[in-house]
């Protein structure tokens, strides 16, 4: 198969969506791999470990595109690449399409095969190609609030975790997941006091037990929230429905109710967000006030950490890229159901229930049609 790994275009989107170490197995299995100029500079690889590994460096990126069988990214096409999606192309990348219907419409329009990673389920529900990611962004939505707490910042100049004699911040973590669980660790261990919102029960007990108690927990409920948020002096928004729309779980009232200078990280504005008062922000300029409340809302928070973030991507896709391109899509997503669940647009079609639903539109599912 000729595989195609274009230079992701994305505000200050530094990850790369294979490695040269990625790129030397496919190629050692006999397919040929298109890679762009610097598309890997920003993680820290070199164009010369690409052509080591056998890859065919290209200046254009339509050239990328339009060799390709499949195209491997990292981020969504944005308009300027539309152009390139054609009719049997197999892209295989983050997609997010329930908070971005002029992209849902373009892949059914020119007939993409679309396979999101977010939505590649395995049988426990688990989200493998998701999970690294909102590892990185867990961890990092910490960072971010601290760093945006800080006075010069427009924060409310509270140290996250406090000194003795001073209560340290109040964080509120909306979503006990993957993104909240690791968000929860980085700020317990930077000393916060912290509460972890959740509508199951089971779910927090589970996060109770494995760290040790020291967080508090809630039932998610809208007076829960409402209490939380209004003392916060921190909210991260971390909630997920698989491959749908995320639910606006923290109102404009109860954001008027925060104390001015807090600050608000949504880790969920690449499903639309779970903040009412969230939009998409970029790296290059990340937060906006709405009542005195700094908000975070960048939807690649893992592109700022490029090098570890590639590694993390990387170690989960390319099993699956490699399963891709030595069968054939129709021939791996019947022999593995959760790489099926992963294919949200197909011949013209949307084959994700949660996506079509988001939209009015119609569903089919992928069985009908492969």
């Amino acid at each position: 198969m000729i595989i195609g790994v274009p230079k992701e275009i994305k505000d200050r989107e530094y990850r790369v969506s294979a490695t040269p170490g990625g790129v030397q197995q496919l190629t050692a299995e006999g397919h040929r791999l298109i890679v762009e100029y610097s598309a890997g500079a920003g993680s820290g690889f070199p164009d010369a470990a690409y052509a080591e590994a056998g890859a065919e460096l290209v200046a254009a990126a339509a050239d990328v595109w339009h060799r390709s069988e499949m195209i491997i990214k990292v981020k969504e096409p944005l308009p300027q690449e539309y152009a390139y999606l054609r009719e049997g192309l197999l892209l295989y990348t983050y997609l997010h399409l329930a908070a971005n219907e002029e992209l849902t419409r373009e892949l059914v329009a020119r007939k993409v095969a679309g396979l999101a990673y977010e939505t590649v389920e395995l049988p426990d529900g688990s989200l493998p190609l998701l999970t690294p990611m909102s590892e990185v962004a867990g961890k990092m939505s910490v960072q971010i609030a601290a760093h945006c707490l800080e006075r010069m910042n427009g924060g409310r100049g509270k140290l996250l975790g406090g000194i003795p004699g001073v209560l340290p911040a109040d964080v509120v973590i909306i979503g006990g997941g993957i993104v909240g669980t690791n968000a929860a660790l980085v700020a317990l261990g930077m000393g916060a006091n912290v509460i972890i919102l959740d509508i199951s029960l089971d779910r927090l007990r589970y996060l109770s037990e494995v760290l040790s108690g020291h967080v508090n927990t809630l039932i998610s409920t809208p007076r829960n929230t409402a209490e939380a948020v209004k003392r916060a002096d921190v909210v991260i928004g971390a909630v997920l429905v698989k491959g749908a729309k995320a639910p606006k779980l923290v109102t404009r009232a109860m954001i008027s109710e925060m104390k001015p200078g807090s600050v608000i990280v949504d880790v969920a504005v690449d499903q639309g967000g779970c903040i009412e008062t969230t939009r998409p922000t970029s790296h290059s300029d990340p937060t906006f006030l709405v009542d005195g409340v700094i908000h975070y809302c960048v939807p690649n928070i893992p592109g700022a950490v490029p090098r570890t973030s590639t590694y993390g991507l990387s170690n989960t896709t390319l099993p699956y890229a490699l399963k891709l391109a030595r069968l054939g899509l129709a021939a791996a997503v019947k022999g593995d159901a959760a790489l099926a669940k992963g294919v949200n647009t197909y011949a013209g079609h949307i084959t994700y229930r949660a996506v079509a639903e988001a939209f009015g539109a119609s569903y089919e599912p992928l069985s009908t049609l492969i």
